[in-house]
Formats: C-alpha cells, sequence, structure tokens
C-alpha cells in the first residue's frame, strides 16, 4: 500500500509538473500536509523577522489575523502543517490559523497590491502555508530583480478553488535550481493568504506528501466546494 502511495505521489508530481511553463523551469515543488524540512529559517508573521529577512507590504497587502469577509480568511493547520512554527519552536495545534499571517491583497482592487520578502543573502528552497489555493494567486522569484521563475495556485493544486477549509491549504515545498533573493506575493483577485514561511541558502530533501494532498488530487474533477469569500470590487 505504502508503495502504492509512492507511485500515485510520484504521478501527481509529474502531472504538476507537466504545468510548468519556461518562466518555471529552476521550480521542482510539491504541496501536501507535512510542514517544512527540519533545520530551515523559519518566520511565522507573529515575530519579527529572522535576521536579514525583510519584507514589504504595498497598500492592499498586509499582516493581519482573522478573517475579514470579502477581503482574506486564515489558512488551515493540519497534519504536520505548523510543526516548529509555535511560540519557541513548539507545534501550532491543528484547525483554522489563529495567529497572524501574511495577505497580498488584490490587484483587482489595488492595482500594486503585492507582499515582498526580501533575504539578505542567495536562497535555493522556499516553503509556506499556502491558504485557501486560487488559481489567481501567483508567487514570483527573483535574484537582483531578475526573474528565476512563478508559480501558480493552479501548479499547486488541480483542485484550486479557494476553498478555505482543510481541503484548500497545503503546505508548499519549493526548491529552486537558480538562486533567488526576494519573493512576491500577488493575485489577480481574491487575495493570496499565507503563513510559516521557511527558507534555506541551500535546496531540501522535503516531507513526503501526505494522504490529504493525494485525496485532494484525487478529488478533481469532482464538483468544487463552493468560495465563501464575496467578489472584491
Amino acid at each position: 500500500m505504502k508503495a502504492l502511495k509512492k507511485l500515485a505521489a510520484t504521478a501527481a508530481f509529474a502531472a504538476l509538473a507537466a504545468n510548468l511553463g519556461v518562466a518555471n523551469a529552476a521550480l521542482f515543488f510539491s504541496g501536501s500536509v507535512g510542514g517544512a524540512p527540519t533545520g530551515t529559517n523559519k518566520w511565522n508573521f507573529d515575530d519579527a523577522p529572522p535576521a536579514l529577512l525583510t519584507y514589504v507590504a504595498v497598500p492592499g497587502a498586509a499582516i493581519v489575523s482573522g478573517g475579514l469577509d470579502g477581503q482574506y480568511a486564515p489558512p488551515h493547520l493540519s497534519g504536520g502543517n505548523g510543526m516548529g512554527f509555535g511560540i519557541g519552536g513548539t507545534d501550532q495545534p491543528n484547525g483554522t490559523n489563529t495567529s497572524k499571517y501574511g495577505t497580498s491583497g488584490s490587484t483587482g482592487s489595488t492595482a500594486a497590491a503585492k507582499f515582498i520578502i526580501n533575504f539578505g543573502s542567495a536562497q535555493q528552497y522556499l516553503g509556506l502555508l499556502w491558504g485557501s489555493i486560487d488559481p489567481f494567486n501567483t508567487i514570483s522569484f527573483f535574484n537582483s530583480g531578475s526573474s528565476v521563475g512563478t508559480l501558480t495556485g493552479t501548479n499547486i493544486s488541480v483542485t484550486a478553488n479557494g476553498n478555505q477549509g482543510l481541503m484548500g491549504t497545503q503546505y508548499v515545498n519549493i526548491n529552486s535550481s537558480l538562486a533567488f533573493d526576494s519573493v512576491e506575493f500577488t493575485s489577480s483577485s481574491f487575495a493570496f493568504e499565507f503563513d510559516n514561511v521557511a527558507f534555506s541558502e541551500s535546496r531540501q530533501d522535503v516531507p513526503e506528501p501526505g494522504s490529504l494532498a493525494l485525496l485532494g488530487l484525487g478529488l478533481a474533477g469532482l464538483a468544487a466546494v463552493a468560495r465563501r469569500k464575496q467578489k472584491q470590487v
């Protein structure tokens, strides 16, 4: 059974990787229940950023908590998504995230809205808790201002539909063959919500995809869960 799960995970990863365009050629990713690898730098937005990391929240983007109808909703924690991101390196409890998190805002409402994270050195790994994954969500990687690659919600989940519950959040581990020193989070419609950022100057062995992620992939083609967010004006 375990071998079948690994085979399914490999097939799912190959299918997702096939969706990558030229701009994404440097990026290798997986989305699952499991969280960030051990030994990485971590930031959960409740504390001051780690040394050398800075962020810019362009109007429309912000660090928030809770939810605001029509604008943002907190990610959902399950399995190992919150491992090591609690106070003093403890694990966060499962359920709706009650801590602070980042939101990109919407370029549909505020044209320049985006959340930017700048690193003080070149990185090759990024992890994040990606909430209510939408096709509208985009994360862009840069090195000295030049594009390294981009990922959208549909790259991460074939069922990306803004589900704010258990099945709508995944911990996404991204390795890059090219170094990057900044990332930008944007969304053309509904906001891009994210938390539990991890990063490293070297590529990482990531946790094996959990059964929840495989179940989500198996639900492709079924009726999408209706999004609770109201369309922004």
